[in-house]
């Protein structure tokens, strides 16, 4: 699980070209959204289209997704679960 929560930061630096910012700065237990590491609603599309790519997820509905990009532990939790790649 450890491994998959490096390579999820590693996707989502790259996916929003956060250059400033390395997979050991972002605390898995860390809110993506808001107050935590700020990202927007443009930010989780991106992170849909990375999730869809490499992982073959295909999100139902908002809440599911919502829940799913709650934080790094969150994100990796729900891959796990449902990857089809």
């Amino acid at each position: 699980m450890e491994e998959l929560k490096l390579k999820l930061k590693e996707q989502l630096i790259e996916a929003l070209n956060l250059e400033d910012i390395l997979p050991e700065d972002i605390d898995s237990t860390q809110p993506l959204f808001g107050e935590g590491l700020g990202l927007d609603s443009i930010d989780a599309l991106e992170l849909i289209v990375v999730l869809e790519k490499k992982y073959g997820i295909k999100f139902a509905d908002r809440s599911e997704s919502r829940a799913a990009f709650a934080s790094i532990d969150k994100m990796a939790e729900y891959v796990a679960a449902n990857r089809k790649k």
